[in-house]
C-alpha cells in the first residue's frame, strides 16, 4: 500500500518518516474528493489516527497549493480540545506533520504561564491548539488573533461538552471569521453535538469512521470477580501476573487513588498518579516518568487521564467499575 497522491508532499514525507505505508479509515475519508473545502462532522473514537486526520483535512486549506506556509502572523488554524495533556499531544502531532511546512505552532492551555502563551502568539504562529478556558481568555485580552483563521477543528466535541464549555466553545467560534472552515470530532452525536454544529457549521458533510468493526480489536477484555475486600490484592496479583511495561490503575475518587497507589507503592512498584487535584506540573512531571521508565504504573481517576498519550501501554486495570460505559 502507498500514500494517497493527493495529500500534499510535505505532509506525505512527513507521514513516511513515522512509517505510515497507508491511513486509517478516519484518514482515508477525510481527504475525499468531496471533503475538500467543506466542514466536517466525523465520528472518530480515540486511537483511530485522527489528529493525523484533521491535520490532513486542513492541509489544502492552509497550503493552498503550496508546500511552504507563509510567515507566521495571525493563525490560520485553530484547534480546541478538553484537556490539556490532549493539547499538548495535538501539538506534538501537528509539529512533526507539518515540519516541512515551515508550520510554527503555538498552544493556549489551561495551567501553563499565560505570559509565556502570550509572547508565542505575539511571534507569530500557523497553527493554535488549546483548551477552551484559555482560548477564550486570549481572544478576551486580544492576544489571540483571529482575523486569519481558515480552520477551527473541534478534537473530542462531546467530551468538552460534557465537561461543561459549551459556552466558551460558543464564545470562541462566534468570535472566529465567518468565512472560514468548522471541523467537529466526535466519539458520539448526541443532541447537544448535532445542535452546535447545525449553529456553527454550514451544510456539514457527515462522516461516521467510529464503528467500522476493527477499532480496538487488538485489545483482550477480561471480568473478574472478586470481593470488594480482596479487591486490592486483586489488583497486585495482577500487576504481578502481567510484569507489563506500563499499566494504568483506574479508581473512581482522589482518595481512591492515594490509599491505592500508597498500597502499590509499599509493595514495592514504581507508581505515580493522576487526580484532579495536581498541579500542571506535576502531572506533566508524572506522565514523563510513565514515558521514560522509572514508573511503571500511573493510578488515576478516569477524568484525569483523559487525553493522555503514553507509549507501550499494554495494560489497563480497572479497580472500580467506571461511572459510564464510555
Amino acid at each position: 500500500m502507498s500514500l494517497p497522491e493527493t495529500i500534499p508532499a510535505p505532509l506525505t514525507r512527513a507521514l513516511e518518516a513515522k512509517g505510515y505505508a497507508e491511513l486509517t479509515p478516519v484518514q482515508s475519508a477525510v481527504i475525499e474528493a468531496e471533503t475538500e473545502g467543506q466542514d466536517l462532522l466525523v465520528s472518530a473514537q480515540t486511537g483511530s489516527g485522527k489528529t493525523v486526520a484533521f491535520g490532513l483535512a486542513i492541509a489544502p486549506t492552509l497550503l493552498d497549493g503550496a508546500d511552504m506556509l507563509p510567515p507566521p502572523g495571525a493563525p490560520l488554524a485553530l484547534v480546541i480540545a478538553p484537556t490539556r495533556e490532549l493539547a499538548m499531544q495535538v501539538q506534538r502531532e501537528l509539529s512533526w506533520l507539518y515540519a516541512e511546512t515551515g508550520a510554527q505552532t503555538a498552544q493556549g492551555v489551561g495551567g501553563m504561564d499565560q505570559r509565556t502563551e502570550r509572547r508565542a502568539l505575539e511571534r507569530g504562529a500557523h497553527i493554535v491548539v488549546g483548551t477552551p478556558g484559555r482560548l477564550r481568555d486570549h481572544i478576551t485580552r486580544g492576544a489571540l488573533d483571529m482575523s486569519a483563521l481558515r480552520a477551527v477543528i473541534l478534537d473530542e466535541a462531546d467530551e468538552m461538552l460534557d465537561l461543561g464549555f459549551r459556552e466558551d466553545l460558543e464564545f470562541i467560534l462566534a468570535a472566529a471569521p465567518e468565512e472560514r472552515r468548522t471541523l467537529l470530532f466526535s466519539a458520539t452525536v448526541p443532541r447537544p453535538i448535532a445542535e452546535l454544529a447545525k449553529t456553527f457549521q454550514k451544510d456539514a458533510l457527515r462522516i461516521n469512521a467510529a464503528s467500522t468493526g476493527t477499532q480496538h480489536a487488538d485489545i483482550e477484555y477480561k471480568l473478574m470477580a472478586v470481593p470488594v475486600a480482596e479487591r486490592e490484592n486483586a489488583v497486585i496479583n495482577t500487576l504481578l501476573w502481567y510484569e507489563s511495561t506500563n499499566t494504568i490503575v483506574f479508581a473512581s475518587t482522589r482518595e481512591a487513588v492515594k490509599h491505592l497507589s500508597a498500597r502499590l507503592h509499599n509493595r514495592g512498584f514504581d507508581v505515580v498518579t493522576l487526580s484532579g487535584e495536581l498541579t500542571q506540573s506535576e502531572r506533566t512531571n508524572a506522565l514523563q516518568s510513565m514515558r521514560d521508565g522509572r514508573a511503571r504504573i500511573c493510578v488515576a481517576t478516569d477524568v484525569a487521564a483523559r487525553g493522555i498519550d503514553l507509549p507501550n501501554l499494554d495494560l489497563v486495570i480497572h479497580a472500580d467499575l467506571p461511572m459510564n460505559a464510555e
